[in-house]
C-alpha cells in the first residue's frame, strides 16, 4: 500500500471535500482517502499495483476539481506560493471593496422609495417617471458586482454539472435565478410597466457581496491558524558560514553537506543540526522546546538547527541536513497533523455530502408548494433564493479542521507536537496514564544524594572515591566524579584500576588499595559491615543506591547515588489525578526503590521489575480492562508500549525513535506538559463541539425560516439579503470561535 498527498483545487465548502473523498474512495485499490478543506490537501492510501496516480487525478478532475501530487517544495517555491496567495487575497479585497462601493448606490436606487422618508432620486432615475432607467441602472450595477464575484458561478455551475453541487452551486443558482428573473422583468417594462415592481437585482448583488465578504474574512482567519508552522519555518537561516580549506565561506544552507563544519557567531542562528567540536556557549531553544531558559552547551553536545547562539563562537559539525533536520521533521509533523482528520469530523463530512443536494430539493419543493398555494412568481422566487443561500454548509465544513489547526499550532508553541487530529481527539478520552520512571519521572542521570564518612572528612572521602572512579564508565561511578567536579575537588591519578563486573571497582591510589562497590562486593571480600548495613538499608528505602568505600579491609564510608526526581513530577502527577486520571508508574527498577519513588510523587499504582519487552503487556492488560491508556516514555525500550497505547507520548528532544513511535512528542522533558496536552485536547474538542452545535443549529433554524415559516406566523418573508448576511456571519463566527483557542493559557 502507498500513501500520498495531493493538492486539491476548486473546493469551496465541506460538500466539496466530501465529494472528493466519495469519488476517490470508490476507486479500486483505495483503502483510505481524507480531504482537509482548510489546507486543501488530500491524503490517500492505495494499492499501487491496481491504481496509478493518473487514475486518481483523472477521477478527481471528472468530479469537477483539480488534483496535483503534493511534492516537497523548495524554500523559493514555498515563498512563491505565499506571494500568490497574498496576491489572491489582495485581489479578492479589491473586488470586495468595489462591490461594497457599488452596493451603496444600488441599495439607494432600489430601496430608497421603501423607507419611511423617501430618498430623492433624479427624474431620469425615478421609478414612476422613468421605470426603464430605474431598472437598467440597477442592472448595470448588478452586472459589475456579479462579474467581480464570477468565481461563484464558474465553480458552482461546474460542480453542479459534474454531479457534485456545492456551496457555490447554491449561491450561483439562487442569485442567478434572481438576476435572470429581474432581467426578464426589465425587458418587459416597455410593454408592461408592472415589471418594475418585481426586480431582485439588489438581492442577487448584495448576497454575492456578502458571501465574498464572508470568504475574505474566512481566508484571513484561516491564514492565522498556520502561524505556528510559519514561525517554525522562518527559524532556519538561509545562509551559514562554512569552514572550508581554512577559510570562512558564507554559502546557502542547501549547499552544506553532512560532516562539514559551520561557524556560528554569538547572536546568530544555528543553521543545521550538529555536534559542537569547538567552543562553549548557551543556546536559546525556546521556539523548539518552549523552554525560555537558555541551555548551556559545550564541546561534544548536540545543537538543533533554528536555535539561537547566545554567547561564545562555536564550531559545529553538521550531522543532519535538508528534510532530516529536527526542525524540518517538526514542520512535517505539524503539516501532517493539520492535514489529518479527527474522527469527530467524519460526522460533519457525511452530513455535508448529502446536505447540498437535500437543500436543492427543499428549495424546489418549497417553491412548488407556495406556487400551488397561489402565490406569484416573485414570492416563489424569494423563497427559492433564500433557502439556497441560507443553507450553505460553510460553517459545517470549517468547524473541525479550523479548531484542530489552532489546537496543534498552540501545542507547538508550547513544545507539544501533536502528530494527528486523531491523537488530539483521543487524548481527551484518556483515563489512565502510564509513566516510565527513568528519564520521565526522574532526571535519567544518577547524582550523589548523600555521603557518610566514618574515618575522614566528607570531601576527602569524595575526592578519594572520585579519583578511583574517574576511569570507570559506569553511570554510578560517573555520578561520583561529576559531584567532585561540581565541588571543585582536584582528582589524583591512580596507579592501577580494575572493574569488577556486577560489584564495583578496585584501584590503587597513592599506595593504598581501595574498593568501591555494592553489598555483594563487601560479601565477596568478607568485609564486616557492622552498623553500615543498617545505614545502607535506610538509603535503599529512599530509592538510593549505597556504594561502600573500602580501604585496608574496612568500610571507611558510604556514598549514596540515585536518579533524582524531577522538580515538576510531583505537581504534574497531582494535576493528572485532579482530572480524574489514574496514574501508573512502570519501571524495571527493584521494588524497594520503585515503591519509594512512586510514593514520593504520588502515583496510584507502581509496577516494578518489568523487562522492556514486557512493558507492552502491561499496557495491553489495562486496555483489556476497558481503559483508555496513554503511555509516556523516553527511550527505545518504551517504543513498543508507545505504539500499543491509545496515545503514545514521547518525552525528550525529539529523537528519531520518539518521533516514529509516538502520537505526541514533548520537546521539553517536563511531565507537566502531559497535563497541558490533555487539557489542550479537552479544550479543542469542546471548541469543536461548540462549532458543530452552532453550525447545525444555524442550518436547522435557518431552513424553515427561509422556506416560509415566518410568513405563516406573521406574514413576513425572509429577504435573500438577510439570508446571505446570516450565512456569512455563521462561517465567520465558527472560525472566530476556533481562533479563540489561541488565547488558552496552558
Amino acid at each position: 500500500m502507498k500513501t500520498e498527498k495531493y493538492t486539491i483545487s476548486g473546493m469551496s465548502c465541506a460538500a466539496c471535500s466530501s465529494a472528493v473523498e466519495r469519488v476517490t474512495r470508490k476507486l479500486e485499490g483505495v483503502s483510505e482517502s481524507n480531504v482537509n478543506l482548510t489546507t486543501g490537501k488530500m491524503t490517500i492510501t492505495y494499492d499501487d499495483t491496481v491504481l496509478t496516480r493518473e487514475n486518481i487525478i483523472t477521477k478527481v478532475e471528472k468530479a469537477g476539481f483539480g488534483a496535483t501530487l503534493d511534492v516537497e517544495k523548495s524554500k523559493e517555491e514555498k515563498q512563491h506560493e505565499k506571494d500568490e496567495l497574498r496576491e489572491s487575497i489582495k485581489r479578492t479585497k479589491r473586488h470586495l471593496i468595489t462591490n461594497l462601493i457599488l452596493a451603496i448606490p444600488l441599495l439607494y436606487i432600489s430601496m430608497g422609495h421603501m423607507l419611511p422618508i423617501t430618498l430623492p432620486l433624479p427624474r431620469w432615475l425615478d421609478m414612476a417617471e422613468n421605470p426603464l432607467h430605474f431598472a437598467l441602472a440597477q442592472c448595470i450595477l448588478t452586472v459589475i458586482i456579479l462579474y467581480n464575484g464570477r468565481k461563484f458561478y464558474l465553480v458552482g455551475f461546474k460542480s453542479l454539472f459534474k454531479g457534485n453541487p456545492n456551496m457555490d452551486s447554491l449561491v450561483a443558482i439562487g442569485t442567478g435565478s434572481a438576476f435572470l428573473y429581474s432581467l426578464v422583468m426589465t425587458i418587459r417594462i416597455p410593454y408592461d410597466v408592472s415589471g418594475v415592481h418585481n426586480l431582485y437585482y439588489e438581492s442577487a448583488a448584495i448576497v454575492v457581496t456578502l458571501v465574498m465578504l464572508g470568504k475574505y474574512m474566512e481566508g484571513r482567519s484561516k491564514g492565522k491558524t498556520s502561524e505556528a508552522i510559519r514561525k517554525l519555518m522562518e527559524l532556519a537561516p538561509d545562509k551559514a558560514i562554512v569552514l572550508r580549506d581554512g577559510k570562512q565561506i558564507e554559502v546557502p544552507v542547501e549547499e552544506i553537506k553532512v560532516g562539514e563544519r559551520i561557524l556560528v557567531k554569538p547572536g546568530n542562528k544555528i543553521a543545521l543540526d550538529g555536534v559542537i567540536v569547538e567552543g562553549n556557549t548557551s543556546v536559546d531553544e525556546s521556539m523548539l522546546t518552549g523552554e525560555s531558559i537558555p541551555v548551556e552547551k559545550e564541546k561534544g553536545m548536540t545543537v538543533i538547527g533554528g536555535s539561537i547562539n547566545y554567547q561564545g563562537a562555536i564550531q559545529v559539525e553538521v550531522t543532519r541536513v535538508g528534510e532530516e533536520t529536527t526542525l524540518a521533521k517538526i514542520v512535517k509533523l505539524m503539516e501532517e497533523a493539520q492535514g489529518k482528520k479527527a474522527p469527530i469530523s467524519k460526522l460533519a463530512d457525511i452530513v455535508a455530502g448529502y446536505f447540498v443536494p437535500t437543500v436543492m430539493v427543499i428549495a424546489v419543493v418549497s417553491a412548488i408548494i407556495w406556487a400551488i398555494l397561489g402565490h406569484d412568481l416573485a414570492f416563489v422566487l424569494t423563497i427559492f433564493v433564500s433557502v439556497l443561500v441560507i443553507a450553505c454548509p460553510c460553517a459545517l465544513g470549517l468547524a473541525t479542521p479550523t479548531a484542530i489547526m489552532v489546537g496543534t499550532g498552540l501545542g507547538a508553541n508550547h513544545g507539544i507536537l501533536i502528530k494527528s487530529g486523531e491523537a488530539l481527539e483521543t487524548t481527551h478520552k484518556v483515563d489512565t496514564v502510564v509513566l516510565d520512571k527513568t528519564g520521565t519521572i526522574t532526571e535519567g542521570k544518577p547524582k550523589v544524594m548523600g555521603i557518610i564518612s566514618h574515618d575522614m572528612e566528607e570531601e576527602k572521602l569524595l575526592r578519594i572515591a572520585a579519583s578511583c572512579e574517574q576511569n570507570s564508565e559506569h553511570p554510578l561511578g560517573q555520578a561520583i566524579v561529576e559531584e567532585a567536579k561540581e565541588r571543585g575537588l582536584k582528582l589524583d591519578g591512580t596507579e592501577s584500576f580494575n572493574s569488577i563486573t556486577g560489584q564495583g571497582i578496585q584501584a590503587v591510589l597513592k599506595g593504598t588499595e581501595y574498593y568501591i562497590g555494592n553489598k555483594k562486593l563487601c560479601e565477596e571480600l568478607k568485609i564486616d559491615m557492622g552498623g553500615n548495613e543498617q545505614e545502607a538499608q535506610n538509603m535503599a528505602r529512599k530509592g538510593q543506591t549505597p556504594m561502600f568505600v573500602i580501604a585496608n579491609k574496612k568500610v571507611v564510608g558510604i556514598i549514596s547515588v540515585a536518579d533524582p526526581i524531577k522538580e515538576t513530577s510531583k505537581e504534574a502527577i497531582k494535576q493528572l489525578k485532579d482530572l480524574g486520571i489514574t496514574v501508573y508508574m512502570l519501571t524495571g527498577d527493584n521494588r524497594l526503590t520503585a515503591d519509594y519513588i512512586g510514593k514520593k510523587v504520588g502515583v496510584d499504582k507502581v509496577v516494578s521489575e518489568v523487562l522492556p519487552q514486557d512493558k507492552v503487556s502491561v499496557v495491553e492488560e489495562l486496555q483489556k480492562q476497558g481503559k483508555r491508556v496513554m503511555m509516556v516514555g523516553d527511550g527505545i525500550n518504551d517504543a513498543p508500549a508507545l505504539v500499543q497505547a491509545d496515545v503514545g507520548m514521547a518525552i525528550g528532544s525529539g529523537s528519531d525513535i520518539a518521533l516514529d513511535s509516538s502520537d505526541i512528542v514533548l520537546m521539553k522533558s517536563d511531565l507537566q506538559d502531559v497535563y497541558k496536552a490533555i487539557r489542550l485536547s479537552k479544550e479543542t474538542i469542546r471548541n469543536i463541539k461548540q462549532n458543530l452545535f452552532w453550525a447545525f443549529f444555524y442550518n436547522a433554524c435557518g431552513l424553515p425560516l427561509a422556506a416560509g415559516a415566518l410568513y405563516l406566523i406573521n406574514g413576513t418573508l425572509l429577504n435573500p439579503i438577510f439570508a446571505g448576511l446570516a450565512m456569512s456571519l455563521s462561517s465567520v463566527s465558527v472560525v472566530g470561535n476556533a481562533l479563540r483557542l489561541r488565547r488558552l493559557k496552558l
